[in-house]
């Protein structure tokens, strides 16, 4: 069943056009994460579905109901922001149920939901406490508290996590992921932090300049990315690119006058055809071989490698082209000695150089 859909969903702001007929399906339960740089649209489209910005064209239905014109509280979602929001002087079980009392819900039925969310968050001995006196993690949960009491099945995610630090941000990260698979309430997430996006959602769309470029599972966007923007977007480190050209009825890849073999490559058609093209190749998939393997290697010559704790990311020139792997902190060569380098085609992504669409 679908939760909520977008039906040629377009908005501008005078000639300027920020979402650009964008056409979604989000079923009941999903996790969807919209991902992308700032700029791409990714917040205006949550809050266009939210109701806090008018349409220039398309239709939104959550739940069946069509809610293209709707007032944000009659559209039966739950918000949270970036920024925390909270009342300062109210305790955390105020903040929690000051929505609850205006919509004059019964007071047993308020005291059950805020018991209830604050059990869920972990914060139920923090209710008596005022904003000031928590921790940033804990306003960012009392904020999606006050998304929960609202007991609805749709909750909007607005980049929640971004200004928590590093550990905190990783720690609620599993939070949500927990309160999602125990609520299982469908959630929408915006996010640049493709970190994120691939540990929360159960599909991703990677958006660029109002257009979504790939919608599908983390899965299939890490592995098979549909163009080289999504290739380039995703993936820490990044994937690298060699320019060159496809030759030998498909079987082969010729770059810098460097050849490597594409046996094993799994393309969108049935077959490659000779032409230029672009090689994408995650650090994860070149193994480094001090010697040699005829037909199997790629010479290169090691430029730094950066420190990542146990892994090391090593930078290698393969004929004025740079590429990335990721070696033990241990096996790090010497500045400016020789390689050899073996790619798993199997995992590689071909691009057309003019289109940029995988091939």
């Amino acid at each position: 069943m679908k939760s909520i859909e977008i039906k040629d969903l377009s908005l501008s702001f005078g000639t300027v056009e920020v979402l650009k007929k964008l056409n979604i399906d989000i079923g009941e339960g999903e996790f969807l994460v919209l991902l992308g740089p700032s700029g791409c649209g990714k917040s205006t489209l949550l809050n266009c579905i939210a109701g806090l910005l008018d349409v220039s064209g398309g239709q939104i239905f959550i739940n069946g109901k069509n809610v293209t014109w709707a007032e944000p509280k009659d559209r039966g979602i739950g918000m949270v922001f970036q920024s925390y929001a909270l009342y300062p002087q109210m305790s955390v079980r105020g903040n929690l149920s000051f929505g609850l009392k205006n919509q004059k819900v019964p007071k047993a039925e308020i005291e059950e939901r805020v018991s209830r969310t604050a059990e869920i968050l972990q914060i139920s001995e923090l209710l008596h406490r005022k904003p000031a006196a928590l921790s940033g993690g804990q306003r960012q949960r009392v904020a999606i508290g006050r998304a929960l009491v609202r007991d609805v099945d749709v909750f909007l995610f607005d980049e929640p996590l971004s200004n928590l630090d590093a550990k905190l941000r990783s720690e609620l990260r599993v939070e949500l992921k927990r309160l999602h698979n125990k609520l299982n309430n469908t959630m929408v997430y915006v996010t640049h932090d493709q970190i994120e996006a691939l540990t929360l959602a159960d599909r991703i769309a990677i958006m660029r300049d109002g257009v979504i470029q790939q919608l599908a599972d983390p899965d299939t966007i890490y592995n098979r990315p549909t163009n080289l923007y999504v290739a380039s977007f995703l993936g820490s480190p990044a994937m690298s690119f060699l320019k060159g050209e496809i030759i030998n009825g498909g079987m082969g890849f010729s770059f810098n006058d460097t050849e490597t073999k594409l046996k094993g490559y799994k393309s969108e058609s049935d077959s490659l055809s000779d032409g230029q093209a672009i090689l994408g190749i995650r650090p994860e998939h070149i193994t480094v071989h001090d010697k040699a393997i005829k037909g199997q290697t790629v010479v290169a010559k090691v430029d730094l490698a950066e420190p990542m704790g146990s892994n090391s990311l090593m930078w290698l020139d393969v004929g004025g082209q740079m590429l990335s792997v990721i070696i033990k902190t241990e096996d790090v060569h010497q500045q400016g000695s020789t390689v050899h380098l073996a790619f798993e085609i199997g995992k590689a992504s071909l691009f057309d150089l003019e289109s940029e669409n995988r091939l």
